[in-house]
């Protein structure tokens, strides 16, 4: 085993963390269904030397560089991508970057591998499946794998106007997201004589008018935003039937909170005013994150390291949810932050047509080496 140092490694090796990326991107897979690129990833790994423990029900697994004590620093992956309609086209799509955080982690296990490094704790690489819907880490707890670690770190690439490119955030402030899943449940009638139904679209859109007006005593920044609505067969009856979907979004656990009260009271409210009813159901809810100073100032160091000082910027603080937070959520021991890569992201993650320059992933790569060297101590 070579002893060169990991970060030449990911130097000489530019080229090949490109190809892992189009590579990637090209397999794009929705969550639950990740098996093609589990594999690809798989088989790096192991021709490298890896040892890989699967799990049974899905495509995630984890690997390890073995350290000296029981102690674990974990580096996470996501591997999903989004279904969205690209080109009038409904696919699978990478415009949230799941194929890059899966490249530069994969690069990380190689670099450290080849370096032949024996840390002072264990390294665990976690390469996990279904962020996108909420519950992959739900399904990683349930296996135990977080039980033993004590320091935790991920990355995201973000977009140019909350990190410009050739920079990095030593952590992502990420806000909680709750989905709201409804029926309006109406009374059909004839087009022509309107009186006698209860239209169900002109309730969703008195729905749409009323949330609009919420104000949260918490103070956090919020937003809740209908994303679906699916009514109606015919052009001369009126509806008596529509199924919605709500967007919740708070900067803080107690926002989304007080968030879910209110909606619930305009729900109740819009159905007595529309004379219909209104069911629903609060799903797929992600924690806001958790900061760790400790991890934070890990993740300033490294950072600087590659990057320079002059290219460290302040937390990044953004609306969107990650389930990387259910891990701390549910396991307070464990310090962790998730590293927000610059790359000149544009323009916004789950555009249909986001893109960056693939460049930094050599930068994201050295970054998230070196967090892991200072942080197991080698």
């Amino acid at each position: 085993m070579s002893n060169l140092n990991p970060i030449d490694f990911i130097s000489d090796n530019q080229g090949n963390i490109i190809q892992t990326y189009r590579d990637l991107h090209a397999l794009a897979e929705p969550s639950w269904g990740e098996k093609e690129t589990s594999a690809y990833l798989i088989a790096k790994l192991q021709a490298a030397g890896f040892t890989v423990q699967t799990f049974s029900g899905h495509y995630g697994f984890i690997v390890e560089i073995e350290g000296n004590t029981s102690n674990v620093v974990g580096l996470r992956a996501d591997m999903d991508a989004l279904v969205q309609e690209v080109d009038h086209v409904v696919r699978a799509n990478h415009s949230c970057g799941h194929d890059a955080h899966s490249t530069m982690v994969l690069h990380t296990a190689l670099a450290l591998k080849q370096a032949g490094i024996r840390p002072e704790k264990t390294i665990r690489f976690i390469f996990q499946p279904a962020e996108e819907t909420g519950e992959g880490a739900k399904r990683f707890m349930e296996a135990g794998i977080l039980n033993d670690i004590e320091m935790l770190f991920g990355i995201h690439l973000r977009p140019t106007f909350e990190v410009p490119y050739g920079k990095a955030a030593p952590a992502i402030v990420h806000g909680a997201s709750v989905t709201t899943v409804g029926v309006i449940y109406g009374l059909q009638a004839h087009a022509a004589r309107p009186e006698n139904g209860s239209n169900v679209i002109e309730a969703a859109s008195l729905l749409i008018q009323v949330l609009h007006g919420i104000r949260l005593q918490v103070g956090c920044s919020f937003s809740v935003k209908m994303t679906q609505l699916h009514s109606g067969e015919s052009a001369n009856t009126i509806p008596g039937k529509a199924s919605f979907t709500l967007d919740l979004r708070a900067q803080s656990n107690e926002g989304m909170t007080e968030l879910q009260e209110k909606t619930a009271k305009v729900l109740e409210s819009v159905g007595n005013l529309t004379n219909t009813q209104i069911n629903y159901e609060f799903q797929g809810f992600v924690p806001a994150a958790a900061l760790n100073e400790k991890m934070i100032e890990i993740a300033k160091k490294s950072i600087a390291d590659i990057c320079g000082p002059e290219h460290l910027v302040e937390p990044c603080i953004t609306r969107g949810g990650e389930d990387f937070h259910f891990y701390t959520m549910k396991h307070p021991h464990i310090a962790a932050t998730m590293i927000g890569l610059g790359c000149g992201l544009e323009p916004g993650l789950h555009h249909p047509q986001m893109s960056f320059q693939i460049d930094a992933l050599n930068y994201g790569t050295k970054i998230l080496t070196v967090c892991l060297l200072n942080a197991a101590k080698i």
